[in-house]
């Protein structure tokens, strides 16, 4: 399937436009484009990625926030993760390292480098091996790798080679999927971490700009910069009823093309057989529901119903490109980058560019599936 989601006009409905009017922007943000937002997964608590080579990390109130930590890195920072327990963030970027802040030791400044790669590190992200409780780090890097980090060594525990290099990464639970340059996109089976268990062509015609795992790990969804979404679904099969061949008793993972679809966002209706089309910057799925967020280089943010196949609400424009989302553990706050992403080169940047981080309350009925309408 391929389409927009409602009609043309629904974001106009009353129904289905978002209101803006009680959004609550964030105090003292970076002082340059923000490349990467992530909330903790225990706690109200938000890591900001910067180009400014920083990381800082807000405890976000309704008055807006207050900044509680803060690192520095010798280059733009790219991607930031919270550990699952809400005591450490790990970001990387163009300085070729990842570093790590242990704020369960009290330190608020103090990173420790983590990684090192010999390109740019575009994607971090914390994961739990299988059989373990001691949490690892995975680097995605230009460099056209992907390496996996034990944070009692100081050496790579192994390094998996990509075609090309890595964009965008994320990890749910037993799933990592890389996209990469030339649309590659690389499913991995974090049972068995150190394989590509199997490489797809993007089923968008253009360049990936973002992959989003969802929270159940049962898919992923691919955001490029021509103004499409894809959604893709994966399967948990049992290997060894899978193959008689295989010795391995891990769950193995395969994608389900019947389900998947693909669908039309953040363009403008055509004029004169002409028709804008934006970068898809930022998926992020909502943690309670399932839903998810798609926002871009338009200034727009929608929230969708990917089983449904409908969309929820569509925002009027923020005034400036939203580079980076994140919902909270709760989902009750969505927060967005107002920031330039460079969509349009240097030329287009200026210093009276927007860039702020606003924090969008979210009520039950922006973000609730739709009720099925199909007949037992």
């Amino acid at each position: 399937m391929s389409g927009l989601f409602g009609s043309s006009s629904a974001a106009t409905t009353a129904n289905s436009l978002g209101d803006l009017t009680k959004d609550i922007a964030l105090n003292s943000p970076p002082e340059d484009s923000i490349a990467d937002l992530s909330f903790s997964p225990v706690s109200n608590h938000l890591a900001v990625a910067s180009w400014d080579n920083k990381v800082r990390i807000y405890e976000i109130n309704a008055q807006g926030g207050e900044g509680k930590a803060a690192f520095d890195h010798q280059g733009p920072v790219l991607s930031c993760h919270w550990s699952s327990d809400g005591k450490k963030v790990v970001a990387a970027g163009a300085d070729k390292a990842a570093r790590l802040l242990d704020l369960g030791s009290g330190q608020t400044s103090a990173a420790t480098q983590v990684a090192a790669h010999d390109q740019p590190i575009r994607s971090v992200r914390f994961f739990t091996p299988a059989n373990s409780n001691a949490e690892m780090v995975v680097t995605g890097s230009w460099d056209k790798t992907i390496k996996y980090w034990d944070l009692r060594q100081s050496t790579a525990v192994a390094t998996v080679q990509c075609q090309e290099r890595v964009y965008t990464m994320d990890v749910a639970k037993n799933l990592l999927v890389v996209g990469t340059a030339d649309r590659y996109i690389n499913v991995i089976n974090l049972g068995d971490p150190s394989k590509i268990y199997k490489t797809i062509q993007s089923p968008l015609k253009w360049q990936t700009r973002v992959i989003s795992c969802f929270p159940d790990a049962s898919g992923f969804a691919v955001g490029s910069i021509e103004g499409r979404c894809a959604i893709q679904y994966v399967e948990e099969k049992d290997a060894r009823q899978a193959s008689s061949k295989t010795n391995s008793s891990s769950p193995m993972l395969t994608i389900n093309p019947s389900s998947n679809f693909s669908f039309k966002c953040h363009r403008d209706p055509p004029q004169n057989n002409m028709t804008n089309v934006y970068s898809v910057n930022a998926i992020s799925f909502h943690p309670v529901h399932g839903t998810f967020s798609t926002a871009g280089s338009d200034g727009t943010f929608h929230f969708w119903d990917g089983v449904a196949k409908h969309r929820l609400k569509g925002y009027p424009t923020v005034g400036g490109t939203i580079s980076a989302t994140a919902f909270n553990q709760d989902g009750s706050i969505f927060a967005y980058a107002v920031s330039y992403d460079w969509s349009k080169g240097y030329a287009s940047n200026n210093p009276q560019y927007p860039n702020k981080i606003m924090m969008h309350p979210v009520t039950p009925e922006e973000c609730k599936p739709r009720p099925s309408t199909k007949k037992r």
